[in-house]
């Protein structure tokens, strides 16, 4: 294939700017935040989920409470009932006996009731405070995720931005070319990652190897309008005074 070596030498602003799209691209596609993210996603999940499991102890743990007092206060009641019938005088000895009996098992139920509930609110207490541990770290969870977000979008944004003006430089730097020598470039890119590259002291500017003797006398008895590409890479080689031919 041959080229005027003026358009040749037009490859290389035209590489320059594909190789800064690419460097863009693979920003894009790795910035840290990505990784950042996922982790914090993660973090949130998890915290999220030990938030609920220890809101639902909670929850578990104020119906016992609740029942328990219920339980006390029937207790107490059917306490002061039969005091109150031993109060009337108006039963007999013998009823009077269970009476007392009765209330004798009362006050010891209602005493281990009130043990079991003092045991039970402490125990409640303490998940609350684990509630409470766990809702910071929930909302530091999802602080972290918005920080990271907020980075990822503002560098995703500042990419975008320089993409598109160099997208508009490519269009500039594109136009004019041969068609078959514009394919090529493309073809050789698409495989490759970079097209063409100036070949600067006898080194390929694309994949920086030192051509070898009988490589370098090729292209130096190489026509100027002959398109010359490296043996190793396949990149084209604009030729220009620092070659060293």
């Amino acid at each position: 294939m041959k080229a005027d070596p003026a358009v040749q030498r037009r490859l290389l602003p035209l590489a320059e700017v594909d190789a800064e799209l690419s460097r863009v691209d693979h920003r894009r596609r790795t910035l840290p935040e990505i990784v950042e993210i996922a982790e914090a996603e993660k973090q949130l999940r998890l915290k999220t989920d030990a938030l609920t499991t220890i809101e639902t102890t909670l929850g578990d743990l104020n119906r016992d409470v609740k029942r328990q007092e219920t339980e006390i206060d029937q207790v107490r009641a059917r306490e002061e009932r039969d005091r109150k019938l031993m109060q009337g005088g108006t039963v007999g000895a013998k009823q009077l006996t269970e009476l007392e009996h009765e209330l004798a098992t009362l006050e010891r139920r209602q005493s281990a009731l009130e043990d079991d509930l003092l045991e039970l609110m402490e125990r409640r207490e303490a998940v609350e405070a684990d509630v409470q541990h766990s809702r910071v770290e929930l909302e530091k969870s999802q602080a972290a995720l918005a920080d990271a977000a907020s980075r990822r979008d503002a560098t995703l944004a500042d990419l975008d931005s320089i993409e598109a003006k160099r997208k508009a430089d490519r269009e500039k730097a594109g136009a004019g070319f041969p068609a078959d020598l514009l394919a090529l470039y493309e073809k050789v890119r698409a495989h490759k990652g970079i097209g063409a590259a100036l070949l600067r002291s006898r080194r390929c500017g694309a994949c920086r190897i030192e051509l070898d003797r009988s490589a370098f006398s090729m292209v130096k008895e190489a026509a100027p309008d002959e398109v010359v590409r490296c043996e190793e890479c396949g990149a084209i080689m604009v030729r220009t005074a620092e070659s060293g031919l």
